[in-house]
């Protein structure tokens, strides 16, 4: 750059420049236009010069900007899993917290019992009895018989949907049963509060809420289908809510099952035997419901634990329960009390499913691939839902392969979009397809809604296939090599017994079947334009470079192509005989590699109809030239078209499909070049 556009330079990059007082002072010191256009002329060329260093610092750190974006891929994904392992470390330290906690909880309770005497039953009821007179509509409560305070403290209810305060609520627990006491506005006397509601101890299942600031200090009870959060006034309370509601809970059920046992006679009562061989034994029923032992421990807190289960997410846990339930009752009479187990638990294997149904509904997370739903779908199984598991395991996988070819980003290269596409799906088909020959092997009735599936996938996949391939117009060898590796990646099904080809073929069969015909239309149209112009000379290559990259062109076709051509850089034929050869040879190689059965004749057809504009040509041609060197060279072409290119097109044809064209055989045999008169005027026959 010269002295001056340095200055200039200089003083544009200054920190202090000003463009106004610059162009006053540029107005004030020019002598006319003239000094202020070349000015402008110089500020152009500085403006031109500085787009093009910009563009070279962009080419030259191309490279490094991409090199940057993948390692800012690589850290997005390391970030990724460190939130996962952080996530399960936190969850490790909470258990042991949670172990911890109970250890000391035992050792507390121990020694507040040696250090404390028990209250007195009358004094507990007294107690309860002066706190209920502050409860407007509680008063009936105290007619059960032993009914005594546990524990009692203020609390805080918030909204399940969207945790929100709903109101402030006093709770009484009692040894049988919870009573929930809203607060007055306005107080009469000494009247507090006001009945709300009364849960039994064995309705409801307690389970504390992890801490998310600002909810915090919380636990949940669950009455199915209905649940109630509420907060305690700080970590301390809630914790003794939580122990306190577990141990009365525990204390109500090893009570009632001494009662039981109480209640069984010790030597049963010796009937007496009818000899009337009419009479009809009216204790049946009831020895056969004495025969089913509903007493146990496991069973009395059946349903409690399974709904502990369920809000834990403890699937297994909940299925292997219910498991253990239908081992016990299996073989044993069904009697009013079985009846009534069987409609709680009922109840429970109901609210499971939809919890599972939920866990592979397509609004949760699809990152983790089919092996994501195993834990839902064989729960699922074990509950005796495998047409349900099939049906929402398939519209899981549905919607996960549609969301990946959602979000395959459309790249500039429609070929390497096909083979991502290709790689996505596919892949995804066949871990799909693994996947459910794991989970349903012993439900070979579910494998027929697989293989419907399978072909609705696959119209899902021609859709995006045929989208950037087909309707953005691309050329011939592009669709022929996107088509190429679609069939390649539906081959690699077969090793699992699935086979789509056909299925792939027929849905591809109408759009390829269209582009042959377009780019038929197109060879025959290029071909009917350079007939117009045809001079009927010799090729010129100019240089012998050129000439070696024909003889090469013409040999990777297959095409003799020798004799032709001599020592210069001259051929022994026409332009438009060569280009045509050219084009039809490749039209041949791409339509061979779109080749289905279903598409034999459209491919044949085409074929012939592109001979034939040149024959007809030739013929032409002629007839009607007069001069007879250059009717001698039009035979040449002739004689070429019929005797070389004719019979590689018809080997060809044959190789790739696998039996002859007798179309093309019988073509080639009625265009032979003869000679019609002894005056050397020639024609194709």
């Amino acid at each position: 750059m010269s002295e001056t556009g340095n200055r200039l330079r200089k003083l544009l990059e200054s920190p202090n420049f000003d463009p106004q007082t610059y162009v006053k002072q540029l107005s004030q010191q020019s002598d006319g236009d003239r000094d202020l256009q070349e000015h402008r002329q110089k500020i152009q060329n500085l403006a031109d010069e500085t787009a093009q260093n910009l563009k070279k610092n962009v080419y030259k750190n191309y490279r490094q900007f991409i090199e940057t974006a993948k390692e800012i891929s690589y850290l997005e994904s390391e970030m990724y899993q460190l939130s996962h392992i952080l996530t399960e470390q936190k969850s490790i330290m909470e258990s042991i917290t949670q172990s911890l906690l109970s250890t000391d909880k035992d050792e507390t309770s121990k020694e507040m019992q040696a250090a404390f005497p028990k209250e007195t039953e009358e004094l507990k009821q007294r107690t309860l009895t002066s706190l209920l007179e502050k409860v407007e509509g509680a008063k009936n409560i105290m007619d059960t018989p032993g009914r005594h305070l546990v524990y009692n403290g203020d609390l805080v209810e918030f909204d399940v949907d969207n945790m929100s305060p709903v109101q402030k609520v006093h709770a009484f627990l009692m040894n049988d049963c919870l009573l929930i006491a809203t607060w007055l506005p306005n107080r009469r006397g000494t009247v507090k509060y006001k009945y709300n509601a009364l849960y039994d101890l064995e309705s409801f299942a307690v389970v504390n809420v992890k801490d998310n600031p600002p909810m915090k200090d919380m636990f949940k009870i669950l009455m199915f289908p209905d649940s109630r959060i509420f907060q305690a006034e700080n970590s301390k309370v809630k914790k003794e809510w939580l122990e306190i509601l577990d141990e009365t809970k525990k204390n109500k059920a090893s009570k009632d099952k001494h009662k039981k046992e109480e209640e069984v006679p010790m030597s049963p009562v010796r009937a007496e035997v009818s000899t009337n061989p009419f009479d009809i034994d009216d204790d049946e029923p009831a020895d056969s419901e004495n025969s089913v032992d509903l007493s146990l421990e496991w069973i009395q807190e059946l349903p409690e634990d399974l709904d502990v289960c369920i809000a834990q997410r403890d699937f297994e846990g909940a299925v292997d329960l219910l498991d253990k339930l239908n081992e016990y009752l299996k073989d044993q009479p069904v009697t009013p009390k079985v009846k009534e187990l069987r409609t709680k638990v009922d109840e429970r294997v109901r609210q499971l499913t939809e919890v599972l149904v939920f866990e592979l509904s397509p609004d949760r997370s699809l990152r983790g691939g089919p092996k994501a739903t195993r834990r839902a779908v064989s729960q699922l199984i074990r509950l005796g839902q495998s047409t349900k598991a099939c049906e929402l395991f398939l519209n899981n996988r549905a919607a996960a392969v549609q969301t990946a070819i959602r979000q395959l980003r459309i790249e500039g290269a429609t070929l390497l979009y096909i083979h991502k596409l290709c790689n996505i799906f596919f892949t995804s088909l066949l871990e799909t397809a693994k996947e459910f020959e794991m989970d349903f092997a012993g439900n070979t009735g579910c494998y027929s809604a697989f293989v419907v599936w399978s072909r609705s996938a696959i119209t899902m996949f021609v859709d995006a296939f045929s989208k950037q391939v087909f309707d953005s117009k691309e050329s011939l060898s592009t669709a022929a090599e996107c088509v190429k590796v679609a069939k390649e990646h539906c081959q690699q099904l077969t090793e699992i017994g699935l086979d789509l080809t056909f299925t792939l073929q027929s849905l591809l069969v109408k759009d390829i079947r269209a582009v042959l015909q377009s780019y038929k239309d197109i060879i025959i149209e290029a071909t009917k334009h350079r007939n117009s112009e045809e001079m009927w000379r010799r090729m010129n290559l100019m240089t012998p470079e050129a000439l070696a990259k024909l003889k090469e062109e013409m040999r990777s076709c297959g095409i003799s192509f020798q004799q032709y051509t001599g020592d210069d850089c001259w051929v022994n034929l026409s332009y438009t005989v060569v280009a045509f050869t050219k084009q039809m040879m490749s039209f041949l190689e791409e339509g061979l590699k779109l080749y289905f059965p279903e598409l034999h004749m459209v491919l044949l057809e085409s074929l012939r109809e592109i001979i034939l504009v040149a024959v007809q040509h030739v013929d032409y041609s002629l007839r009607c030239e007069q001069d007879s060197e250059k009717k001698s060279f039009i035979l040449q072409n002739a004689t070429f078209l019929h005797d070389t290119v004719l019979p590689v097109v018809e080997r060809r044809f044959e190789e790739g499909v696998g039996k002859p064209a007798k179309q093309l055989q019988d073509l080639r045999k009625s265009t032979r070049p003869v000679r019609i008169n002894p005056d050397s005027t020639t024609s194709l026959v």
